[in-house]
């Protein structure tokens, strides 16, 4: 059992040392190929690209449009029964008429005006979304980022403890073979070992899938089957925020409250979109018709003609709505209230993001403290394994409180490592709430 564990170990070390087809990958890498690949920011851009192609004056109605129709007509008239008519028999007209017309609208009561300004409006709006996609994106490869830097770190630590527990194994299965030792420390050490072989096997398969997971977000099909180096450790260096500071970066910065804003505005747009149908309208109607007809009798060719004309228009058409049951007042009224209802969201977001800026902040900065303080911690709890584990070589020391020093430097690195993480998964919030993310990253 001991053998296949060993060469199972064995093996699984000299793959990760292995240095074959590796690429390093930092933290903005990882950034800028998911920002290349990401679906979701790849429908957003063709989404602003439509709103970008229907912000025109044409798409507003501001310049006249023009049609051509051609109508080809064919009738038989009877006229055999009919002593009344001067063309007696059956008569077959045919007749190709073809129009040209342009229809202007000369004044709607401001509405193509406002047509082009929520076009705009729709576009920043567009343009917004697209962004906010991208600042989560980046924000969730970060996560994901460090989150296998942690899982690397926890490995690594795995690794080191299991190859101590495989040395005094080891030494102490020689030392009971060719003299005289206690079994019970033996077997203390064969049981450690085990116990450390799972805990590298297990964070051996939660490293892969936090790479597989990574992979999947960076959504590139020919780094599937690479294996990476990641070059930003989990120590990075990150200052005291500042709540004022950040929260007046959060006011003007912040996507989802940009958002909110476009959305008053459009609002209010709508409101002098609806107050323009109060006006009366003027469309001017200009148009030309020729017309060509051949007109015979069918049976004896007794009577035919051609016939030519051409007809030219020209009209002005002015409409004013007198009375709608006050339809139009009416929704006026209601868009006035919708925008005051527009106005309180924004006032509520500001103060839920000034409120959970102020959390997550707080946050921050405890998780700060706790990464220093295991910071520290973590210095003494090694300097105690070594000297534990001199004592014990110096037989002052019995293996089961070495196994106490050990355990407890492990854990006190596990700890530190996830408070390095909690702190950089804080401080990653606040940059995206601030808007400073996408800002850091933008091409």
């Amino acid at each position: 059992m001991i053998l296949k564990i060993n060469s199972l170990i064995v093996f699984l070390v000299i793959v990760t040392a292995s240095s074959f087809g590796q690429t390093k990958l930092s933290a903005s890498q990882a950034v800028f190929t998911a920002l290349e690949n990401n679906y979701q920011i790849l429908i957003s851009e063709k989404q602003s690209e439509i709103a970008e192609k229907n912000n025109k004056w044409s798409e507003a109605g501001l310049f006249p449009t023009v049609s051509l129709s051609v109508s080809q007509n064919n009738t038989i008239q009877d006229n055999t029964n009919n002593p009344f008519t001067f063309t007696p028999g059956i008569i077959l007209n045919q007749s190709l008429s073809p129009t040209l017309s342009a229809n202007w609208n000369i004044f709607s009561g401001f509405k193509v005006k406002m047509s082009k300004q929520r076009l705009e409006q729709l576009e920043a709006q567009s343009s917004n979304n697209a962004i906010a996609i991208i600042e989560t994106t980046i924000q969730d490869v970060l996560k994901m980022y460090y989150n296998s830097q942690l899982q690397k770190e926890r490995l690594e630590l795995y690794e080191e403890i299991m190859a101590l527990s495989q040395r005094r194994y080891k030494y102490y299965e020689l030392k009971e073979k060719y003299s005289s030792s206690s079994s019970l420390e033996l077997l203390q050490f064969k049981n450690q070992y085990l116990t450390d072989s799972t805990n590298y096997l297990l964070q051996k398969v939660s490293f892969d899938n936090s790479i597989r997971n990574l992979k999947l977000m960076m959504n590139d099909s020919t780094q599937l089957d690479q294996e990476f180096i990641l070059t930003d450790k989990l120590d990075v260096a990150i200052g005291m925020i500042n709540f004022d500071n950040a929260q007046e970066e959060m006011l003007s910065n912040n996507q989802n409250l940009k958002n909110q804003y476009i959305a008053l505005e459009l609002q209010k747009t709508n409101t002098s979109l609806q107050r323009s149908f109060l006006y009366p309208t003027l469309d001017l109607q200009l148009g030309v018709n020729p017309s060509w007809a051949n007109i015979r009798e069918i049976k004896n060719n007794s009577f035919e003609a051609n016939t030519t004309g051409l007809v030219y228009y020209g009209n002005f058409n002015l409409r004013y709505n007198l009375f709608n049951n006050w339809k139009s007042k009416r929704a006026v009224e209601v868009s006035k209230i919708q925008e005051e209802i527009s106005e309180m969201n924004v006032e509520s977001m500001k103060q839920t993001l000034s409120n959970n800026l102020q959390n997550v902040i707080e946050t921050y900065q405890v998780r700060s403290q706790l990464a220093s303080i295991s910071q520290e911690n973590l210095v003494y709890a090694k300097k105690a394994f070594e000297l534990a584990e001199k004592r014990f070589e110096l037989g002052s020391m019995n293996s089961i409180d070495l196994t106490s020093f050990q355990n407890a430097y492990q854990n006190t690195m596990i700890q530190h490592y996830q408070n390095l993480y909690n702190k950089l998964d804080t401080y990653l919030e606040v940059y995206k709430m601030t808007g400073k993310i996408s800002l850091e990253y933008s091409k």
